[in-house]
């Protein structure tokens, strides 16, 4: 009797942001992010709400396009049904705050700390992340799509549902992430620190070429022709 082969686990889509078409333009200072601030259906476009900070503050059902959150602090805060287009994230610091049914696109992120945080139903495309850090933030449906997230640092996060696609990870840390179920595709690996971190991790045959020299220099293997 012969066994019966495992077939791979269905990938799951993130979940998009539900938003409703009539949003309401947000202004300042009425909208202002501060403690305790509620941002419900509301339309943010090249406002600049850099260097706020701010506890329990929850964004809801809003969109933003082109707006400067840059050196934004917040703490558990929510972020739920939103969009961010074009923004301007960098160094950009929040604690134990969640994110749901969010996307990213083309926004510049350089800096980011994001940590002991919850991601679910995230997708962020085509934008800048390096030097970021995702410690011990938890990633459920999440997905990188060309995204530059070279010295990223991801120790101890649980990207057992987060999937890479394209993406420049580069010197990116990884040491003690679960990565069981992580998916990585067409990405950079070179100089990734904590390379073993990777077990259980899916990866393309292209990938697992460039990641078995990482391995092998990690484990103290020469490669050597002849």
């Amino acid at each position: 009797m012969t066994g019966r082969q495992e077939r791979p686990k269905k990938v799951r889509q993130p979940a998009a942001p539900d938003i409703p078409a009539d949003l309401g333009p947000a202004s300042l200072p009425g909208d202002d992010i501060t403690d305790e601030s509620l941002h419900l259906s509301l339309s943010f476009e090249d406002l600049d709400l850099s260097g706020r900070a701010a506890a329990g503050a929850e964004f809801e059902q809003c969109r933003y396009g082109n707006v400067n959150l840059s050196q934004l602090t917040l703490r558990r805060a929510v972020i739920r049904d939103v969009t961010f287009d074009r923004c301007d994230l960098a160094n950009l610091r929040a604690r134990e705050s969640s994110m749901c049914r969010t996307a990213v696109s083309a926004s510049r992120m350089t800096g980011l700390s994001w940590l002991g945080g919850d991601l679910r139903d995230v997708t962020f495309t085509d934008c800048r992340i390096d030097l970021a850090s995702f410690r011990a933030t938890k990633f459920s449906d999440v997905v990188f799509a060309g995204c530059r997230l070279d010295n990223a640092d991801f120790e101890d996060a649980d990207l057992s549902g987060a999937r890479f696609e394209r993406c420049d990870l580069s010197g990116t840390q990884f040491s003690g992430a679960r990565m069981t179920g992580t998916r990585l595709s067409g990405c950079d690996l070179t100089q990734i620190s904590g390379v073993t971190s990777l077990r259980g991790a899916i990866v393309t045959s292209g990938d697992a070429v460039a990641l078995a020299f990482t391995l092998a220099s990690a484990l103290g293997i020469t490669v050597a022709d002849g």
